[in-house]
């Protein structure tokens, strides 16, 4: 029944918003046209070369999160942006967008290529219906960055001491619960089996990934605390580490129980749900407690010791 009223509040809410959508279509598709005929080969790209990869597998659904909370941020935005008028830094934006575009485009700089999209969409906004357009969807765009494949160079600098310090706490882990496990470096010896800490299980970009999650979550609940969402936002770098801890154990232990073939097989992927699924767990966790805090500092507040 549950899933059901779910279903019918969504369906609800595209039909009540499609025809707001098709009324403002003859003033949108030209510049909808031409982001596809700029960015759909940057995309493809994408699709087929760094967003195959493990360690970037996020970025497609980094965008697809960013685009929906544009969709859901839509109606206010034009709402609010009525009758503005256009802001004519737009046109800077547009330029320092373009040119970025054709750089990236021309020496293949993902960095530069991917992230003009963000200024290109901040340009049309800020064109098209001024300032007042951009504050309300400022937080769908600042989250795209989070899609934006990083300098190799930066993210290995950046990984090797969090493989490092994963790998240390799953050895003292395993250890004090009487695994036969040594570490060296980041490679991990338990019984016959050695593993390596790749960065797709404890690097740069799992945290970026983790710390784009708990954005998006405090973005759709929108608490009023600013205590309960600084603290959280905060919170959401050592959760990051302690999903990744344990998703290294898992895969630790699958090796262990079952061989190499299933710790590198399917159950390698399911070890990349339990990352995502123990994140949200202990961001869910911390929010219900952080929520506890707030209750107990209102409820002392409002009755002081006396």
């Amino acid at each position: 029944m549950g899933i059901f009223l779910m279903s019918n509040t969504v369906i609800t809410s595209f039909s009540t918003r499609l025809p707001g959508l098709k009324a403002a279509m003859p003033e949108w598709w030209p510049i909808l046209l031409g982001l596809l005929v700029l960015y759909v080969p940057t995309f493809y790209d994408l699709f087929t070369g760094l967003w195959a990869t493990e360690e970037q597998a996020h970025g497609p659904i980094i965008f697809a999160l960013a685009i929906w909370l544009m969709y859901r941020q839509w109606p206010l935005m034009m709402e609010k942006s009525a009758g503005k008028p256009p802001a004519i830094t737009g046109w800077i934006v547009f330029v320092i967008g373009l040119i970025l575009y054709i750089i990236g485009r021309a020496l293949e700089v993902f960095i530069f290529e991917v992230g003009s999209l963000i200024w290109m969409l901040a340009a049309i906004l800020l064109i098209k219906r001024g300032g007042s357009a951009l504050k309300v969807v400022w937080f769908p765009l600042f989250f795209m960055l989070f899609m934006i494949p990083l300098p190799g160079t930066f993210v290995i600098m950046l990984t090797m001491p969090m493989k490092m310090a994963v790998s240390y706490v799953t050895e003292h882990i395993l250890y004090w619960a009487d695994y036969p496990i040594a570490r060296n470096g980041v490679i991990l010896q338990i019984g016959q089996y050695q593993l390596l800490v790749a960065d797709a299980c404890a690097g740069l970009q799992t945290l970026l990934t983790l710390e784009a999650l708990g954005l998006f979550y405090l973005n759709v609940v929108r608490h009023t605390s600013l205590f309960r969402n600084v603290a959280l936002a905060i919170l959401i770098i050592p959760i990051s580490f302690t999903a990744n801890v344990i998703r290294v154990i898992t895969l630790t232990l699958i090796t262990y129980y079952f061989g190499e073939a299933a710790g590198q097989g399917f159950l390698h992927g399911f070890a990349g749900m339990v990352l995502f699924l123990s994140a949200l767990i202990l961001i869910l966790g911390m929010d219900k407690l952080l929520r506890l805090i707030v209750k107990l500092r209102s409820e002392n507040a409002d009755h002081p010791a006396i």
